[in-house]
């Protein structure tokens, strides 16, 4: 009896425990849906603190990520209506620690991308530094001159030390010791036995050269030489040489005065030279060379002493003895070599009357340069 009874009311009340199982089942799914939201609310907690970056682009990805119209916080506010009342409460409170965390996040990062800006260019309105433009001292604008127009013509730049030994100095050059040329040229002496000195002209690269390399040879030797002479409007210890050497077969003295002609016309524009007969120990025979300035103005009367004709250079035959020093057959081969000093060129073009201005680095002097 007990057992029909208690199948009748199984039987009776079957919708309402099919009812009470499926609600049961629908708070369980809550729950654990739940449970997982809070879990991915840890993890984005997470990922706000770990992120950090001083890249503006990186940043606003971030906030659009969490802040933007279809961002995470977006999202999860309006899963809130869904959540069972009992885990509204607890739910709320962890978007609005995740939200408060985002917003932190991004004034700290904002805060010290801009205190990084500030730091390096403190006020961004203010005037730049003025930048200083220089130019080149005016023995180089004419140093390079020079050498280009001998480039042209198939000379190559050689260079050598400024302290030498007698042998590149003087005695290769055919100026043995007691050689009473050499008083020609007051010396800077760093040792003695064996002599050691600064350089007094750039002979001594040519030496050098000769040593090393042969004929055909054509070569330039611009460079800084040093005499112990007397500092004057004139004169000066330190100036710079240029000299041009050219070894090979049936090399003639009409070769040189061509050289020289080309040179003086490509500079100055004045292609009226002569060649006066003058001594050299390298050369033999030498010559010195005057270009007809002319005698428009009064400063060409000065420079010229009224002759109109000015001396721009050293010039002459390589001394066979010179090529013997350094086993070149002065049979087969001959040269010619020219010298001049770079600071005379420029007081001609730029019409200066005092060497010392090119040592005494004055800004003034060297700022009307800068077009050049």
């Amino acid at each position: 009896m007990l057992a029909n009874a208690i199948t009748k009311f199984l039987i009776c009340n079957l919708q309402f425990f099919i009812y009470i199982g499926k609600l049961f089942s629908l708070i369980i799914k809550f729950v654990a849906k739940f449970m997982l939201m809070i879990e991915q609310i840890e993890e984005y907690l997470a990922q706000v603190d770990q992120f950090n970056s001083s890249n503006n682009e990186e940043i606003e990805q971030f906030r659009i990520q969490f802040n933007g119209k279809k961002g995470i916080l977006n999202d999860l506010f309006a899963q809130f209506k869904n959540v069972p009342n009992e885990q509204k409460k607890e739910f709320g409170q962890k978007i609005n620690t995740l939200k408060a965390a985002v917003a932190n996040k991004l004034q700290n990062l904002k805060a010290a991308t801009t205190s990084q800006i500030v730091s390096v260019k403190e006020d961004l309105t203010k005037p730049g530094f003025p930048l200083t433009l220089g130019s080149r001292h005016p023995i180089s604008l004419v140093k390079n001159r020079i050498t280009e127009i001998f480039k042209s013509i198939g000379f190559a730049v050689a260079d050598g030390p400024e302290i030498e030994d007698d042998w590149h100095n003087f005695s290769a050059l055919n100026l043995p010791e007691y050689h009473p040329a050499r008083d020609m040229q007051d010396t800077f002496f760093i040792e003695k036995n064996p002599d050691v000195l600064l350089r007094t002209h750039t002979s001594s690269v040519q030496i050098r050269y000769l040593e090393n390399n042969e004929p055909p040879i054509r070569i330039l030797s611009p460079g800084r030489v040093f005499r112990n002479e007397a500092i004057s409007a004139r004169s000066h210890c330190i100036f710079h040489q240029i000299e041009g050497l050219y070894i090979d077969e049936n090399v003639s003295f009409a070769d040189l005065k061509q050289t020289i002609q080309y040179f003086t016309t490509e500079l100055f524009g004045k292609s009226k030279i002569r060649m006066r007969p003058s001594y050299f120990p390298f050369t033999e025979p030498s010559a010195e060379v005057d270009v007809y300035w002319g005698l428009n103005s009064e400063t060409d009367y000065r420079i010229t002493k009224g002759t109109g004709w000015l001396e721009i250079m050293g010039c002459g035959m390589v001394d066979p003895a010179v090529l013997q020093n350094v086993n070149i057959d002065a049979d087969k081969y001959s040269g010619y070599a020219f010298g001049m000093g770079i600071e005379r060129i420029v007081m001609l073009l730029y019409q200066m009357n005092d060497i010392r201005m090119f040592f005494d680095n004055d800004v003034r002097m060297l700022e009307q340069f800068k077009t050049s």
